[in-house]
């Protein structure tokens, strides 16, 4: 019988794709975010293992709620991609039962081709870039950044719907030229639904304290709203340069 590791889940999450949400969090992931507030998911042994019955039931009480909103079910993580097979069949059921809108969200560390069943049933992919420069990529998450720029690339080529979230990090993911190069890189891209910056916040450090852990980022504050404001203009002066070249 095909199980999943679970994290934990989420009956009403409305910042992970449109309208009202559950949310299912696996367990595992092979980046190591200096900024992650989950770090817990990183083992790929730890958490629940749970059958794909038991998923169902768990969000069969607040279909409701779901369909009202628009809403539906969202696989995050960790990092969905690692469980793909137990993903895709869950998505299959939650389509062949309730007709529910699927999102995928990844860090984008896998090959399209590689997980193509599972991307043949998911409605909207969440996709995290974390940094455009290669180097910064590594010293943040401690992979480069290649699979995660093939990835969009791919979804970009075969008209995925996406949307794309970035975390603003101050000194660390407000370089001006890392921005504007940010930009142009979304400016290529084809069927970028939505464009996000997560400010950065603290409150997964308890998370790091927790197990024993010491926390990469400490003293790092959160940008103000004038600082999410100018990585939104540079990102989109980058963005229509791009476009322009292309016009």
């Amino acid at each position: 019988m095909l199980k999943g590791r679970i994290h934990s889940l989420e009956t009403f999450g409305t910042v992970d794709g449109p309208g009202i949400r559950f949310v299912l969090f696996m367990q595992g992931c092979l980046l190591k975010c200096q900024y992650c507030h989950n770090p817990d998911t990183w083992s790929l042994t730890d958490g629940k293992e749970m059958t794909l019955e038991e998923v169902l039931a768990e969000i069969e009480p607040y279909l409701n709620y779901y369909r009202s909103s628009g809403g539906g079910l969202t696989v995050s993580g960790g990092e969905a991609t690692l469980q793909a097979p137990f993903v895709t069949e869950l998505f299959l059921e939650v389509k062949k039962r309730w007709n529910l809108h699927t999102t995928l969200d990844t860090n984008g560390y896998n090959d399209g081709p590689k997980i193509i069943d599972l991307l043949n049933v998911t409605d909207l992919v969440m996709l995290d870039l974390k940094h455009i420069d290669n180097e910064k990529h590594i010293k943040l998450t401690g992979k480069p950044n290649e699979r995660m720029l093939n990835m969009a690339r791919w979804l970009s080529n075969e008209r995925r719907n996406m949307w794309i979230r970035y975390v603003l990090v101050p000194g660390l993911t407000d370089d001006e030229q890392d921005l504007l190069n940010l930009g142009r890189f979304i400016g290529e891209l084809h069927a970028v639904e939505k464009f996000e910056i997560l400010p950065y916040h603290q409150m997964g450090i308890y998370k790091w304290q927790e197990l024993g852990w010491s926390y990469p980022l400490e003293g790092v504050p959160s940008p103000t709203e004038a600082e999410v404001q100018r990585a939104h203009d540079l990102i989109e002066e980058g963005r229509k340069q791009t476009v322009a070249k292309v016009l």
